[in-house]
Parts: C-alpha cells; structure tokens; sequence
C-alpha cells in the first residue's frame, strides 16, 4: 500500500496561483490528486461565500481542502486601523472557517476527507516583529483546527494545520529584502535554514495523506526549530 497515494482524490488550495498553495498542489497532482487552485488569479475571491459555494460545485466536490490563502498588515498595534485588522482575520480565519463549512457537505457525503490550514509559528507566539492580526487570527486559525476536528471527527473527516516560520513567498518580501531583519530571523532558527515551499507542501501531503489516517486536531510546525526554544 502506498501511503501517500491519493489517486482519484480532488484537492482544492484556496491561494493556490503561487508560493506554498502552488507548491502545494504540484505535489499533491505528483501523488495521484486532481488539484483545482481558489485564487484570485483564478477568479474565486474566498471571502466570498457564494464564490465559493459555486467554485466547489463546479470543482464535482472535495476530497482535500488546503486553506492556504492569507495575508498580513504588518505594523504596530498603535498603528493599525480596524479595516487593516478585519481585512486580515477576513482572509486568514473567516475565510478558512467559510471554506471549512462548505466542504464538509461534500466531503460528508464521500464518506470522509481531509483539510489542511495553514497556521503558523506566529500562531502560537508573540513574534519577532509588530503584526498583531496576523499573529490573532492564526493563533484563532489553531484553535479552529482543534474544533472543527472534534466536531467533525464522526464524519470521518480529518482536520489538520502546518504552522510554517518564516519562508520566501510574496508575503515575506519585507523579511527578506532586508538583510538586517534576516539576520533577527536566522538569529531564532536552530537549524540555521529555512525552509522552503516545498518543505511545507511536503507537510501538508503528509497530512492529506493515509499516512497520517489518524491524525487529526493538531498543528504540525514546520520551523526549523524556532518554537522549540
């Protein structure tokens, strides 16, 4: 039995035009999905519930759901205005919840599925650097992932997240074009590497995969040892 096989599956990655959403759903076609990208790009908005109600019709259902999509406003508490702070948590953990809510009716009728968030290490700490709705709404989007486990456990449906440091994509560019915030970065990474979209794809095959058949509920870091300190 090949443990990570999902032939005949249909993954859908909301944010899946770049960075981890497209890393992501190369891998899983690799091991035998059928992969169908929600993104703007693609023109699916996944703040838009019916949107996204049609997407997943049309789709023929989901096996698979990665709830990639996000973004981040960057800024000091002081300085960030209430739409900069709904705009975040609407994307990073309305969004997923929403995304959530109208896969499971496919999935429960398909006799089970899987979701994958994307949380992150900010999810469970204070951070580096001033970015309080990011750092709230994946702190929220750990905790759902708990929820939504338990509660949809009977359904046989699995609900997992991957909580990644900091990596190269379009939303760290700010991280990484300044050599003096790297540096602060690598200075909280054990390893002394990063990792790159593929490693967190990586991650999220294993948890959409039969390897992972009885794992549901939990976060899996994928931080070059940033919480471990």
């Amino acid at each position: 039995m090949d443990l990570f096989d999902l032939t005949g599956k249909t993954a859908v990655v909301t944010g899946g035009a770049k960075g981890i959403g497209a890393a992501a759903m190369a891998l899983l076609r690799k091991h035998g999905a059928r992969t169908v990208s929600l993104d703007l790009a693609d023109g699916c908005d996944v703040t838009d519930e019916a949107a996204v109600k049609r997407a997943l019709e049309k789709a023929g259902g989901v096996d698979i759901l990665v709830n990639n999509a996000g973004r981040a406003a960057r800024k000091p508490a002081t300085d960030l205005t209430v739409a900069e702070w709904n705009e975040v948590v609407e994307l990073n953990l309305t969004a997923t919840f929403v995304c959530s809510r109208l896969a499971h009716p496919h999935m429960k009728q398909r006799g089970g599925g899987v979701i994958v968030n994307l949380a992150s290490i900010m999810g469970f700490s204070g951070g580096l650097f001033p970015n309080a709705s990011y750092q709230a709404s994946k702190g929220g989007v750990v905790n759902l992932t708990r929820a939504l486990a338990l509660e949809w456990a009977a359904d046989n449906i699995r609900v997992n997240a991957v909580a990644p440091t900091f990596v190269r994509t379009d939303l760290t560019v700010p991280i990484f074009s300044k050599p003096e915030v790297l540096k602060t970065v690598m200075s909280h990474t054990p390893l002394g590497r990063l990792p790159e979209v593929e490693d967190i794809a990586a991650a999220i095959l294993y948890l959409c995969s039969p390897a992972a058949r009885c794992v549901t509920g939990i976060t899996l870091p994928v931080d070059s040892g940033y919480l471990a300190r």
